[in-house]
């Protein structure tokens, strides 16, 4: 027999497509664990049930639900930008698990520059997003989205710099190489820079997936929900699946670049359990705060921003630039 061999672009299309499944299901069931989570903080049950007695078919019965909604369009809507803003939305949000990692040789696309590639394209969503506040044609909406402008952009540069201090600390931008420069010490436990760094990090994160206390993009009390105001049925079900991908992609990059990725005790076939379970705990890390706080005024979301986290991660990632000069790369 003749075996078929088929070329690297083929290959590559099925591991995304691999990963793109996996990542649905995933991104699923990661809205019932933050509800659970949400629920136990608060001395409630949480789904309960559909797929009794843990209500684990809730996201199946969700997705469908939003399937078989009717999709209503307003009127004065800009049709055109309206109907592409999910999508414009959605595709940044996905694209950014092409470069991440989830073992050694287990991935789309370990690029030599995968930090940059994900922090370039992560910041894209900003565009999805100002469109469907525009496109919407709605006060709230509008006004949710030029927030959107302010806080995403005032938090995208601490952001960037709390993410360069593992970069700096292994001398790549390579996510492989940044997990592999971490045996024998994690970059969270680096003395003072790393906790520092991954302390900016999650606080960067919170602003920049609009988590309270920074979710002033859709206050309910003020805005109803945002940006997605004017949006139902599948269109919405899309701009929640692209906030919750993004929000997971971010987690994952937190483990990658501060908790070591994939290392863990055990053989090396646990490596991506272990990444899974890092992730999730930054995942939760952020949830918890988020159930746990009340939203400040955009004033002072700003204030932190320019004022406090990007001088501070600005002479951080300079810092880190020092003792790498002064006592060499990879955690040395």
């Amino acid at each position: 027999m003749t075996s078929v061999t088929l070329p690297p672009v083929a290959w590559h299309a099925i591991e995304a497509f691999i990963v793109l499944n996996v990542l649905l299901g995933l991104v699923a069931y990661v809205t019932l664990l933050e509800r659970k989570f949400a629920a136990r903080m608060q001395s409630r049950i949480g789904p309960y049930y559909v797929g009794r007695p843990h209500g684990w078919l809730q996201p199946i019965a969700d997705a469908l639900k939003l399937m078989m909604k009717e999709d209503i369009v307003p009127t004065t809507s800009d049709r055109a930008v309206y109907n592409l803003a999910p999508i414009v939305f959605l595709v940044p949000c996905l694209l950014i698990f092409a470069t991440i990692p989830f073992a050694p040789a287990l991935g789309v696309a370990d690029l030599n520059i995968g930090v940059l590639f994900f922090l370039a394209v992560s910041s894209l969503e900003i565009v999805g997003l100002f469109m469907g506040g525009w496109g919407s044609n709605n006060k709230y909406a509008l006004l949710s989205a030029m927030r959107a402008v302010n806080q995403i952009i005032s938090y995208d540069l601490p952001f960037i710099f709390a993410a360069l201090v593992p970069v700096v600390l292994a001398g790549s931008m390579q996510m492989s190489a940044i997990v592999t420069a971490q045996h024998g010490l994690w970059f969270v436990a680096y003395p003072v820079i790393g906790q520092l760094a991954f302390v900016a990090f999650l606080v960067a994160t919170l602003a920049a997936e609009n988590r309270v206390p920074f979710d002033i993009l859709e206050a309910e009390s003020e805005l109803v929900a945002g940006f997605r105001v004017e949006y139902s049925g599948m269109k919405f079900a899309l701009i929640q699946l692209a906030e919750y991908a993004h929000m997971l992609g971010t987690s994952f990059l937190g483990a990658l670049l501060f908790l070591g990725g994939w290392l863990g005790p055990g053989p090396a076939a646990l490596g991506p359990f272990w990444l899974l379970l890092k992730a999730m705990v930054i995942f939760l890390l952020v949830t918890w705060v988020r159930w746990s706080f009340v939203r400040i005024r955009v004033d002072q979301i700003l204030a932190i921003s320019w004022k406090l986290l990007m001088p501070a991660t600005l002479l951080l990632l300079l810092a880190t630039g020092l003792v790498v000069a002064t006592r060499g790369a990879g955690g040395g």
